[in-house]
């Protein structure tokens, strides 16, 4: 299941029809030779509205799904700004720098166009990617396209996108409950389901002929230590086709598939297991499976997942860092004070190519305490994915929507420490720069559920830039300690 979209880049020039037209055209190839990629060179230069359409009806005739608008010269203004209202996909708009010509007959004034294409693109209300200096070189504009592309995926990703639930948001989460307009606002739809759907469908996939490769793949993947409940494997396995056939059958008219699930207190003893083996199986397949019906936990998985075309995962801003532990192993080793370190953690949902090399799939502690009787062995509670998350560079991200229907979004970059944390559930120990602060100033005090995305790298520069073009207008992130926070106490 191809679950993240593939861009096909397009590249169309326009010209101000008082500028020379060969100036476009020429700047044009040179990009197209200078980038290291696939892209699609549009032959129609755009002086005017009836270029336009042709332009863009050949670009799609191509399948292109993502474009890149050039001003080689100065640009026609309407024209150029129009190509993001009639093209079925992102945008991005640069311009070229002088230097390939004399500055008479050869000078473009594209640095001027800019300006004026920027000023119709918000008069006419249009979404267009903006590079940060988007004025530039051959050279330059081709690294601008590569800083493009996973902007592009994400934001085709979450206009084809439709997050699938099982199960009523939980009574005692209620952080997880969030109102549904802010996901048609971005063009994501949604299906909400009862928990009986998927048991009738997981009970229809009993017997499966297909249950016992997935059994080889998961005892394969699991390894001799890993697998320390190979009886569980056939449930898991039936679990699993039965959330990769719903999402087949019912992705109706989207490309894409997300899901949503309420994982306790029924689900369990219902079942025989616990999910989140299986939710961390097809978060590695870039299907991401968010915990506790948090719907916007999954697509903000989704989002990381189509940026650094790697797995995600979804994990609990869970507990501190024990002071004793923060002086044995970090205090001195790293530039990190105690408030900058926090535990995240979530019962087993973590793919296992995130993981240290002594994950196993265990029980889930708590709801052992919760459901089965005090003192038995583990029975319907197991199937979590557990050990200490792998050391490396992280970002911790989530886009969510308000009480009052509005979306924010917050991005911070940081690192899991190479520090056992001697806890249970998938788990780590985290280190973001003045935590402290942006625990207490964003998360606290814009109301952030206690669920955050994670995606395996630093992506926050692409983050920010999928929440612009996506309309979010409050991106909030781990300010330095001299930017202060407008709510915070200047006298501290």
């Amino acid at each position: 299941m191809q679950n993240i979209p593939e861009v096909k880049l397009g590249i169309i020039a326009v010209s101000r029809d008082c500028f020379p037209i060969e100036l476009s055209k020429k700047r044009r190839e040179a990009i197209v030779n200078a980038y290291d990629g696939a892209i699609y060179e549009c032959p129609i230069t755009v002086e005017n509205e009836l270029d336009m359409l042709d332009a863009v009806k050949d670009v799609t005739l191509e399948e292109c799904n993502a474009l890149v608008v050039f001003l080689g010269n100065f640009g026609p203004e309407t024209p150029e700004t129009l190509i993001a209202e009639k093209f079925d996909g992102p945008v991005m708009f640069v311009a070229a720098a002088e230097g390939d010509g004399d500055l008479i007959n050869g000078r473009g004034d594209a640095y001027c166009g800019m300006l004026n294409c920027s000023y119709n693109l918000a008069m006419r209300h249009l979404e267009g990617y903006i590079p940060s200096y988007p004025v530039g070189t051959a050279d330059d504009i081709a690294k601008m396209i590569d800083e493009f592309i996973p902007i592009a995926r994400a934001v085709i990703g979450v206009r084809n996108l439709k997050i699938i639930t099982f199960g009523p948001r939980p009574q005692d989460f209620f952080a997880c409950n969030a109102p549904i307009k802010g996901l048609y606002e971005i063009g994501v739809e949604i299906e909400e389901n009862s928990e009986l759907d998927l048991l009738v469908a997981y009970k229809a996939h009993e017997n499966d002929e297909r249950i016992s490769a997935v059994c080889e793949d998961m005892a394969a993947e699991l390894g001799v230590k890993g697998n320390k409940y190979p009886e569980m494997l056939p449930r898991m396995a039936q679990f699993e086709l039965t959330l990769l056939d719903w999402a087949e059958e019912h992705r109706g008219a989207r490309k894409y598939v997300v899901f949503a699930d309420k994982c306790w207190p029924a689900f369990p003893e219902q079942f025989g297991f616990e999910p989140c083996y299986v939710n961390s199986r097809l978060a590695s397949r870039s299907i991401p499976v968010a915990c506790e019906v948090d719907i916007y936990g999954a697509l903000s998985e989704y989002i990381g997942a189509c940026i650094s075309n790697d797995a995600v995962t979804l994990l609990d801003i869970n507990n501190s860092v024990p002071a004793s532990l923060y002086e044995k192993e970090i205090k001195g080793k790293t530039d990190y004070a105690l408030t900058d370190t926090f535990m995240a953690f979530h019962c087993g949902n973590t793919p296992s190519c995130k993981m240290c090399a002594d994950r196993a799939v265990k029980y889930q502690l708590i709801q052992h305490r919760l459901l089965e009787p005090e003192g038995s062995d583990p029975d319907f509670t197991r199937g979590t994915l557990e050990g200490d998350i792998a050391a490396g560079d992280i970002t911790f991200y989530r886009l969510q929507c308000d009480s009052r229907g509005n979306l924010r979004s917050y991005i911070a970059e940081g690192e899991i420490l190479d520090v056992p944390t001697g806890s249970f559930g998938g788990i780590g120990i985290f280190a973001i720069p003045e935590m402290g602060r942006f625990y207490r100033h964003v998360l606290i005090e814009k109301h952030y559920p206690h669920h955050g995305a994670v995606a395996f790298g630093h992506y926050g520069r692409a983050l920010f830039e999928v929440f612009k073009y996506l309309g979010i207008a409050d991106i909030a992130y781990n300010q330095p300690k001299g930017l202060p926070y407008k709510t915070e106490n200047p006298f501290d």
